[in-house]
């Protein structure tokens, strides 16, 4: 099992300049009922890698560590996402234990507002 604990939350100000410069397209990497849901963010040739975290799921193993399972509760009642870093990944942390489409595309506006962009700059690609 991966130790999950190394989430921890990041300034979205230090990420990519150019996430304000592009259209944005997100794409599902992996299964949507995974609690650590991979994704690509795409740009004009330019991609990150942005995952969504269920930061509720606590078993068999916290996701990730109480502190910023909080963070993320305070965010999304203050109607914004924490951002989270992980080694060279970046995720949005949604306070669920079951990520749906609706919720995944909620977190994905909530980033794009938290890195300064439009979010109908955002498209958000599910293949089910």
């Amino acid at each position: 099992m991966p130790d999950n604990a190394g989430w921890h939350p990041t300034d979205p100000f230090e990420l990519p300049d150019w996430l304000g410069r592009d259209d944005l397209t997100w794409s599902l990497d992996g299964p949507l009922s995974a609690a650590a849901v991979q994704g690509t963010l795409h740009g004009d040739g330019v991609r990150l890698s942005l995952d969504v975290i269920c930061a509720d799921v606590a078993y068999p193993a916290p996701v990730v560590p109480e502190l910023t399972r909080r963070c993320c509760h305070l965010a999304w009642h203050h109607g914004e996402v924490s951002v989270l870093e992980r080694d060279d990944r970046i995720a949005v942390g949604v306070p669920v234990s079951v990520l749906d489409a609706d919720t995944a595309c909620e977190a994905l506006r909530r980033f794009a507002r938290a890195v300064a962009v439009e979010p109908a700059q955002v498209k958000v690609l599910i293949r089910l």
